[in-house]
């Protein structure tokens, strides 16, 4: 048994070095049109045959700066994983965080020589759209396009995520407006930089009183503001289920007439275990191939949760029960399609759903993220953040301002139900306490002892806004009056309340309750 294990290793890299050998061999990009993915040399409809790539965190197993394991930078791993996920079929892999500082060619290569194309989420952990506090702000703008900037260079990257399960329940679903303008704008990146042309979706959570209206949503209004394809994250087959039961067929219904591609972003449900994947003939069959573009399975790697189709011990790969049942199903399937020259789209936009109890989504979006704007914002104020005030102060700051006049936050406000957002709630959190500071310092007549807070503010020469930052700040004042406009003493000035507005960073109700627990009375003028 030992013999044969060293020898099935020994193939195994073998063939991988066989793999990685084969320089310069080119993949077809795989391109949308209608409800559907195709090769773009030979039109073939493409179908994913997908598994979810990403290791949980452990020290000493990834960048402890950042708190995730890149599987992209992790060369030795993934030569070492590659026939693996041959042997399931794989096609793709789905890779939830991604360091764009890190090199991913040697990876990347060795996936395209083997067929396997890549689906990247742009977010990563603490660097994501939070549903319960939702913002799209200058610093995960950042993030995201740093993503987009080193991965569209590889032709076997099929796509990215622009959120993953942020709208998870009724109470949240605000949080879809942020989402939407974090797609909107990373489509405009892409354009603006005269990338090929790159898809950018949202895989959402199965939960039945929002599948509907959120689906709905983030493919409504203008196409550049839409998904480009959309991702469930669908656990309903639980061991021989059905077609029927699973509630795969109610899904397949519910989405026939939507316009662009759908696939499973997860899927493999674990409550009866092993897991048969008696699901993987019926999603790429005859029931479902003509709605469904394929899916993910989760999980690669075991870990905790136990969805995994294979345990890692340094470089040593063992197979686990479940990925030899996913293999002997994944296997055997053969979806059909059209080819793309014959395939005429003839889905249209959903339309956007009424809010209501359950669904709250404003359809206009927040404002792109403006560096620049924020920037001048920041220089022409008056009164700052100390340098060394911790982040995990903010909180206080915010709810000592906001909680003495909500009024003087209205720049920084975040509505995603009422669609109204102050101009400078897309700044980034210094910036924001920065604005909020000062308007507090602005409305005490800029009194040298309204900067204090306990040594966490202090004064600083205001720039006086020139050229394009004044017209910057004018147009922001203009677009919303509670921005204020630049003064040469005070900053940006005091602002003119804003009916039905709800204070940003964190909701009041929220930096009020923090301001309770953490003593806001400690902090004095």
């Amino acid at each position: 048994m030992l013999y044969l294990r060293a020898f099935a290793a020994t193939i195994g890299v073998l063939v991988t070095y066989l793999i990685a050998d084969v320089s310069g061999q080119d993949i077809d990009t795989i391109v949308i049109k209608g409800s559907k993915f195709f090769y773009s040399g030979n039109g073939t409809q493409f179908f994913i045959k997908g598994v979810a790539y990403q290791q949980d965190f452990q020290p000493g197993r990834g960048q402890p700066s950042n708190g995730y394991n890149d599987p992209l930078a992790d060369t030795a791993g993934c030569m070492r994983d590659i026939p693996y996920l041959k042997q399931l079929d794989t096609n793709t892999i789905r890779v939830y965080a991604i360091d764009p500082t890190q090199d991913h060619s040697e990876c990347m290569t060795a996936l395209a020589n083997a067929g396997i194309y890549v689906l990247a989420d742009l977010a990563a952990p603490n660097e994501s759209i939070d549903s319960n506090d939702p913002s799209w702000n200058t610093e995960l703008y950042a993030r995201y396009t740093s993503v987009v900037d080193e991965m569209q260079k590889y032709s076997n990257l099929l796509g990215f995520f622009a959120g993953n399960e942020i709208v998870t329940q009724p109470n949240v679903t605000a949080s879809a407006a942020f989402a939407k303008a974090a797609v909107r704008d990373m489509k405009a990146y892409i354009r603006s930089k005269k990338y090929r042309a790159i898809g950018v979706g949202y895989a959402t959570s199965d939960n039945a009183d929002i599948r509907v209206p959120l689906a709905n949503y983030m493919d409504c209004g203008n196409s550049s503001d839409a998904i480009d394809f959309w991702g469930y994250n669908v656990y309903s087959w639980c061991g021989d289920s059905s077609f029927s039961t699973s509630g795969y067929q109610t899904r397949t219904e519910e989405l026939a007439s939507y316009n662009v591609p759908v696939f499973f972003a997860e899927y493999g449900c674990n409550t009866v275990q092993p897991r048969t994947f008696t699901d993987v003939p019926v999603l790429f069959g005859p029931q479902m191939d003509d709605v469904w573009s394929g899916g993910i399975i989760y999980l690669y790697f075991q870990e905790v949760n136990d969805y995994g189709l294979v345990s890692i011990d340094g470089n040593s790969v063992s197979t686990l029960v479940d990925f030899n049942n996913l293999k002997s199903q994944i296997t055997t399937v053969s979806p059909s399609g059209p080819n793309s020259a014959s395939y005429s789209p003839t889905n249209s936009p959903q339309s956007c759903p009424t809010k209501n109890s359950a669904f709250s989504a404003a359809t206009n979006l927040p404002p792109t993220p403006d560096t620049s704007l924020c920037d001048c914002m920041y220089n022409s104020l008056g009164c700052v953040p100390s340098n060394d005030v911790d982040a995990d102060s903010y909180g206080d700051l915010f709810s000592y301002v906001c909680g003495d006049n909500a009024n003087l936050c209205n720049g920084i406000a975040r509505n995603g139900t009422t669609g109204q957002y102050g101009q400078f709630g897309m700044c980034s959190p210094k910036q924001q306490l920065g604005y909020v500071l000062n308007q507090y310092y602005s409305s005490r007549g800029a009194d040298a002892t309204a900067c204090r807070f306990s040594g966490s503010a202090v004064t600083q020469a205001a720039a006086s806004a020139t050229g394009s930052c004044a017209t910057q700040l004018s147009a922001a004042s203009s677009a919303n009056p509670a921005a204020g406009s630049a003064s040469s003493s005070q900053g940006v000035g005091a602002v003119n309340p804003v009916a039905g507005m709800d204070v940003g960073y964190v909701s009041l109700a929220v930096l009020l309750q923090v301001a309770i627990i953490s003593g806001v009375g400690m902090i004095w003028l």
